[in-house]
C-alpha cells in the first residue's frame, strides 16, 4: 500500500528513538477524496492506535493507517532526501484526492476515475474541467466540459486526439468513442 524509502525509514527510526516506547508513525489523509485532500505523517503513541487501524510493519517501526485513509493511500510513496539546501520528507499519494477504483468496477466508475485522476489535472492548467455525463448503450462516453474548456479553440483536438484515444486504448472493447455534450460558447472564460 505505502512504499517508504530506505532513507525515510532511517529518518523515522531516528525520530522514533526519541519518543516513548511503542510509538509508531501514522500516515493519514485529511479531506480524502476531495480537491483539498492533504497527506500527512505524525507520531502515533500506543494509546492512539485504533482497533480498525491497519498496521504496516517495517524494520524498526510500524506505520499505522486508519481504515478511512486506506484506499486513498494506495500506491503512496514516502521519501527523505538531503542536499545542500537541507533535508525534506516528501509524501506522494496519487489517489488521495480520488479513491482508486477496482479494475472490475462498473465502466462508469472506471471512466469517471480516469477523467478525474488523469484528464482534469491537465485541463486545470487552462482553468478547465471535464465530467462524465453518461455512457451510451452503444459504448460512447458523453462528456461535459466547463471552465476554460468551454469555447476553447482546441477542444476538438483535446477530445479526439487526447481523451478519446486514451479511453479507447485503456478500455478496449468497452468504449468506442467520446461525444462532447457541451454547448461551447467562446468568451473571456475560454482558453485560447
Amino acid at each position: 500500500m505505502i512504499t517508504i524509502s530506505e532513507n525515510a525509514q532511517k529518518h523515522f527510526i531516528n525520530l522514533l528513538s526519541q519518543q516513548a516506547e511503542g510509538t509508531h508513525i501514522r500516515v493519514f489523509v485529511v479531506n480524502p477524496g476531495t480537491a483539498k485532500a492533504e497527506c500527512g505523517v505524525s507520531y502515533c503513541p500506543p494509546d492512539a492506535v485504533e482497533a480498525d487501524d491497519i498496521k504496516l510493519p517495517f524494520d524498526g517501526f510500524s506505520a499505522m493507517v486508519d481504515a478511512d485513509s486506506k484506499s486513498f493511500l494506495e500506491d503512496a510513496e514516502i521519501d527523505f532526501t538531503t542536499d545542500k539546501m537541507g533535508s525534506q520528507l516528501t509524501l506522494k499519494a496519487p489517489n488521495a484526492k480520488l479513491r482508486k477504483v477496482a479494475d472490475d468496477a462498473p465502466l462508469f466508475e472506471r471512466v469517471h476515475y480516469f477523467l478525474q485522476a488523469e484528464v482534469n489535472p491537465q485541463l486545470a492548467g487552462h482553468g478547465g474541467e471535464c465530467t462524465l455525463v453518461e455512457i451510451t448503450d452503444d459504448g460512447y462516453a458523453v462528456l461535459q466540459f466547463g471552465g476554460g474548456c468551454n469555447g476553447c479553440a482546441q477542444i476538438d483536438v483535446t477530445v479526439k486526439d487526447g481523451i478519446e484515444k486514451q479511453l479507447i486504448e485503456l478500455m478496449a472493447g468497452e468504449i468506442k468513442g467520446v461525444k462532447d455534450a457541451t454547448e461551447h460558447e467562446r468568451g473571456e472564460h475560454s482558453y485560447y
